[in-house]
């Protein structure tokens, strides 16, 4: 692996020693360091290094790079949450559909009123009307509550967890 070009997931902190924990604070500063740059900032030679990416990346420590990429230069600028409502019998079905459709970027399950929290991007409004239809259609969703996203106001991160 010749850049760490990987996103940080929520990870019991607790089985992580020192080394593991500056290893990944330096990721979250600098997410592209190669191994090289990040054993010369942490003072460590680039095996320890190697090696210790090598069992975080296999304990499952990190997110997959498409996390990192921006959708707006591919042509998709605008991103909504739908809330979906849907029988409870056919959840599994549901979500199943949902990954079908491509503009579908992520999806949670919720405890509460809301069943499911998806996250789709879209070119422009009429796009989003679409989509909506699509989500509607998959049979087991009763209806749905689209929210436009005005900005991100807080990205994703992890460094505050791992300096706490």
């Amino acid at each position: 692996m010749s850049r760490a070009m990987l996103v940080l997931t929520c990870v019991d902190m607790t089985g992580y020693d020192p080394v593991d924990r500056a290893l990944l604070s330096a990721l979250a500063t600098d997410p592209r360091a190669t191994v090289v740059a990040l054993a010369e900032r942490l003072r460590m030679s680039r095996n320890t290094v190697q090696a210790r990416m090598a069992r975080l990346e296999s304990s499952g420590a990190f997110l997959s790079f498409e996390r990192s990429i921006d959708p707006s230069p591919l042509g998709y600028p605008l991103e909504a949450f739908v809330a979906v409502h849907a029988r409870q019998k056919v959840l599994a079905e549901v979500v199943d559909a949902l990954s079908e459709i491509p503009e579908v970027i992520q999806a949670h399950g919720l405890s509460g009123q809301i069943d499911l929290l998806v996250r789709v991007v879209c070119r422009d409004a009429h796009d989003l009307f679409r989509i909506d239809e699509a989500i509607l259609a998959i049979e087991g969703v009763e209806r749905t509550e689209t929210s436009l996203a005005m900005g991100e106001l807080i990205p994703f991160r992890l460094r505050p967890l791992l300096e706490h």
